[in-house]
């Protein structure tokens, strides 16, 4: 019985590589794809800042970092994750939050409080070209000057892999790792293409926030499990609680 693991490359092979280390086997179906887009900065207004809420946007960006100058910069990520990348890709100072947008907001808010960023500064919010919220309307209402840029897309992948639609079909996959409401979507609309979204459904669907369950639950899951926070850690531990009561 294997885990589903729905998140984009290259991020799932790291977690396919956890999964395996705690004896799961695994089958990957990216539903995301990545897509760089060019950045083109037109504002002579100079940055205080950097907010990214997601690895992605180090990646699409990282080529260009150095010629930019942004990596003087402060950056302000949504999480240990992105974090990670953003050292990876030279950042000397970063700032971590909570794991969710609505973190990440309340720490640059906290971080002008303390005083570490002057709070009308100008920041530069590298996003990719769906948002889930309105990070820089709402930074924008407390003061701050938000340039957003576009950098990256995400497009839905329309087909499963075949090991996968042949898991679903043998009732070979034990459970389904959710890590956006975008790749919930297209996890749902690739399934329903194939033909096996009743399978899909009947299993186990572990997520990441509340937002990405309302996703599977309007769709018709009934065994929809959200991780006590927004790292995946706890996700693990929602997965483990899931299998645990499917087999007690």
């Amino acid at each position: 019985m294997s885990i589903l693991v729905t998140r984009p490359h290259p991020d799932n092979e790291a977690t396919a590589e956890s999964l395996r280390a705690r004896g799961h086997p695994v089958l990957l179906a990216p539903v995301l794809k990545f897509e760089p887009v060019a950045f083109h900065d037109e504002n002579d207004t100079g940055y205080s800042a950097i907010i990214v809420t997601s690895a992605n946007a180090i990646r699409a960006v990282a080529p260009q970092l150095r010629d930019l100058g942004l990596l003087a910069l402060p950056l302000f990520a949504v999480g240990e994750h992105t974090a990670a990348a953003a050292r990876d890709a030279g950042f000397a100072e970063v700032i971590v939050a909570g794991g969710d947008a609505a973190a990440l907001r309340d720490k640059v808010i906290q971080s002008a409080r303390d005083r570490l960023l002057k709070k009308k500064s100008t920041l530069l919010y590298l996003a990719g070209a769906d948002l889930s919220r309105d990070l820089g309307g709402e930074l924008g209402a407390e003061g701050f000057s938000v340039v957003t840029q576009t950098i990256y897309r995400m497009a839905p992948v329309k087909h499963l892999p075949r090991e996968v639609c042949e898991g679903f079909a043998a009732h070979g996959v034990e459970a389904v790792l959710h890590y956006s409401r975008r790749s919930a979507r297209a996890f749902l609309d690739a399934a329903r293409d194939e033909g096996v979204e009743i399978s899909a459904l009947a299993i186990p669907q572990c997520c990441l926030s509340e937002a990405i369950a309302s996703v599977l639950r309007d769709a018709g899951a009934s065994q929809v499990l959200v991780a006590a926070t927004p790292d995946e850690s706890a996700l693990f531990d929602t997965l483990e609680r899931a299998l645990h009561t499917r087999l007690a």
